[in-house]
């Protein structure tokens, strides 16, 4: 005998039915409104990065339809390129002296900035992060008038006081311009830094600091055992935004020095941008040429972020050992 179901197993029949129907429609409405960020991702991202694998096996001027498939031609010229590798090294310049530096002012900064009795702390923030609002190529112009040897605003300070004897050629000097960009780049990115800083010591609790400032703790002894052990991760993760960031400084440098004065301030950026579209007189534009240069720096970039990651890593594990080890005792 068949036994008829109840009422209440029937109403959560339907429910189940009418919420898996919900489930359904509405996930197929998120992958609907997700669809334009993806055809404009496939477009504008993964297309350009697969065809620069594609282009960098061939050569191309770029300009006429002569393509011809050269295999790993490029790549070969491009590792015995003595030009290539001296941009390359001011890249990793600008990665290995500006990360240090942006990281730890900012550090330094965000601490005087984070203290609740600076009430002006606001105001100095916004002076700060101003700079990282304004465009690259903007800076690069204003900044360009102000380190000017003729009548410019520094050098005329620096002559009317007396510090130097003739106007400083902070941009026309080989030996001066690529310290000169990079600082620029550091002051102009110097606030996106801090608010990282900032954003990381909101997470540290009052208590801890109070606790330590009871105990008799000084400024250095809470900033060594209390809010730097707890940065420590964020740390990594500064350093890493940090120097990905200081790897692309193409809108200053250009708008500063167009990669000159003798190549002095090339990085493999510019290089890239002048063997591409910009060629030296009577030369052809080599896309293809610049296309396996981009890859090349592209794995490059990617290998120093895993290491980097690798190294995070490393220091997470050897501290939670050194924890548990403290636990133990």
């Amino acid at each position: 005998m068949t036994i008829a179901p109840s009422v209440p197993d029937l109403q959560q029949r339907a429910q189940r039915r009418v919420g898996g129907w919900y489930e359904r429609v509405n996930a197929r409405w998120c992958y609907i409104f997700l669809l334009p960020a993806l055809i404009l991702t496939a477009l504008f991202t993964f297309y350009p990065m697969i065809m620069s694998w594609v282009f960098s096996t061939m050569r191309w001027s770029g300009f006429t339809e002569d393509m011809t498939f050269i295999g790993l031609d490029n790549y070969v010229e491009l590792v015995n390129d003595p030009m290539f590798w001296r941009a390359f090294g001011r890249s990793a310049i600008f990665m290995l002296v500006g990360t240090p530096i942006r990281v730890i002012l900012a550090l330094l900064v965000a601490i005087v900035l984070n203290q609740q009795v600076m009430r002006l702390s606001p105001l100095f923030r916004t002076m700060f992060f101003l700079p990282v609002t304004a465009a690259a190529a903007v800076i690069g112009v204003v900044m360009t008038f102000v380190l000017s040897p003729n009548n410019g605003p520094l050098n005329s300070v620096l002559t009317s006081t007396g510090l130097v004897q003739q106007p400083v050629e902070f941009l026309s000097d080989p030996g001066m311009s690529l310290w000169t960009v990079l600082l620029v780049h550091v002051w102009k990115n110097f606030g996106i830094t801090m608010i990282y800083w900032l954003a990381a010591l909101q997470t540290i609790p009052q208590e801890y600091v109070e606790a330590a400032r009871i105990d008799g703790a000084g400024a250095w002894g809470i900033l060594r055992h209390i809010r730097l052990p707890i940065l420590l991760p964020f740390a990594l993760i500064i350093i890493i935004l940090t120097a990905k960031d200081n790897l692309h400084a193409f809108g200053i440098v250009w708008t500063m020095t167009g990669g000159g004065p003798y190549f002095s301030t090339q990085l493999i950026e510019i290089y890239i941008y002048q063997t591409a579209f910009q060629p030296e007189m009577g030369s052809v534009p080599r896309l293809g040429y610049a296309s396996a240069a981009g890859c090349f720096f592209g794995v490059a970039t990617l290998i120093f972020t895993v290491i980097q990651l690798w190294a995070a890593r490393k220091v997470a594990e050897a501290r939670s050992s050194l924890r548990e080890a403290g636990d133990r005792r």
